[in-house]
């Protein structure tokens, strides 16, 4: 008996859901070539224009000519180097709390927080539309899972009033999919009145909400008393690599002790947290981008509603134009590619059945005029795809995958 993987890709390709990955032949900005041709990028999360600012590229080279290129060990054996040090001083002044913990990877501050928080006995509660590692945290946790409607405290109560043991209720401060912001103030307000820990994932808020840049917990105006448990990405905003979890000395000490993403993984190149230190330097410093990025979005928000975009409620970079069908997303894609503009169709099972999409992402590395040319786009690729084109349409060899 063998495994049948050639059937379980066929019926990917069928159903228009099968991911191709493009091949990136220059440094991420919104200017990219992709596959042997150039084109305007609006699918990247490098929301500050970070990613390849000169600045950040040198402090990268400076730390790998100081440091080295490896990790060389885990944190707690000897790769735990000054840059990582000074990175997580410097993100614990940041979020205003008293420690912070760098590791390499959001997937891995999600998973090893969850998991070193709460097992047998305890209850994990988290929104429907929390990203893939959230709730991948919560089923391996061992503790008592259950997801509540989306932004919905109501839910979230009746959800509480069933937890038993230690109770973490778990958010995503923006959704990467749809691009909203949690209801956090009245969802802490419901854990606080059960005793339960709130958990954010702010990856795609950090640096770009927040009068400081500080993410959605300063946003709304929330301390560590309301929000414990807070995970940042250094992958999009910040445009280096990596993740933290902030909060209070005996949360940090409880993860370094019993996180096992933490505790058993090479620590990541010491020249990327210098590079993150620098970085982080300029998201404060150049307030300007953040505000550039502002009127980028409420330019585009206007300009599509005008053409008619089905657009959601999203007040920040993330903009997803809802479609409906896998095949007519893909099929617009497509023709936005045509144009010389990368815009990602976003389709089941990243995101629910029917609800098929178009994620733009805006950068304040664009231009007044790069959005005026993507609404050009869109209103060309609208008349040649129309509202009933048909979900059997044949794949075009361009056809972008989703995240």
């Amino acid at each position: 008996m063998s495994f049948d993987l050639s059937s379980r890709l066929a019926e990917r390709q069928a159903a228009h859901l099968y991911r191709r990955r493009p091949l990136l032949d220059a440094p991420q900005d919104v200017r990219v070539r992709v596959d042997g041709e150039n084109f305007l990028a609006f699918c990247n999360n490098d929301y500050l224009g970070l990613a390849n600012h000169p600045e950040v590229v040198e402090a990268f080279a400076q730390g790998a000519r100081r440091w080295g290129v490896g990790g060389g060990a885990s944190h707690l054996v000897v790769g735990h180097s000054t840059p990582h040090h000074e990175l997580e001083e410097a993100l614990a002044e940041f979020t205003g709390r008293p420690r912070a913990l760098l590791l390499s990877s959001g997937y891995m501050a999600n998973l090893g927080t969850v998991t070193a928080l709460v097992g047998q006995g305890d209850t994990v509660l988290e929104d429907r539309l929390n990203h893939a590692s959230l709730l991948d945290a919560g089923l391996l946790s061992g503790a008592r899972f259950s997801r509540y409607l989306h932004n919905d405290p109501v839910s979230l109560a009746a959800r509480l009033g069933k937890a038993v043991g230690n109770t973490l209720v778990v958010t995503d401060g923006v959704f990467s999919m749809d691009g909203d912001l949690a209801n956090l103030p009245e969802l802490c307000a419901q854990a606080r009145t059960r005793g339960a820990w709130v958990m954010v994932d702010d990856a795609h808020g950090f640096g770009c909400l927040g009068e400081q840049g500080g993410g959605i917990v300063e946003h709304f105006g929330l301390g560590l008393d309301d929000v414990p448990v807070l995970v940042g990405t250094l992958g999009k905003a910040f445009g280096t690599a990596g993740a933290f979890v902030a909060g209070s000395e005996e949360l940090i000490e409880t993860l370094i002790q019993f996180a096992r993403p933490y505790i058993y993984t090479t620590s990541q190149p010491p020249a990327v947290a210098c590079a993150t230190l620098k970085s982080l330097q300029l998201l404060r410093d150049e307030q300007w981008r953040r505000h550039h990025l502002q009127r980028l979005i409420e330019r585009f928000r206007a300009g599509a509603a005008e053409l008619g975009l089905r657009l959601m409620d999203s007040p920040t970079p993330i903009q997803p134009i809802l479609i409906g069908s896998s095949a007519r997303a893909l099929a617009l894609s497509a023709a936005l590619r045509q144009r010389g503009l990368l815009v990602t169709a976003i389709r089941p099972p990243t995101v629910p059945k029917g609800t098929a999409r178009l994620r733009v992402t805006l950068s304040a590395a664009h231009s007044e005029s790069d959005v005026e040319q993507l609404l050009e786009a869109f209103k060309s690729a609208l008349a040649d795809i129309p509202e009933d084109f048909g979900a059997a349409k044949k794949q075009s060899k361009h056809e972008l995958s989703d995240e």
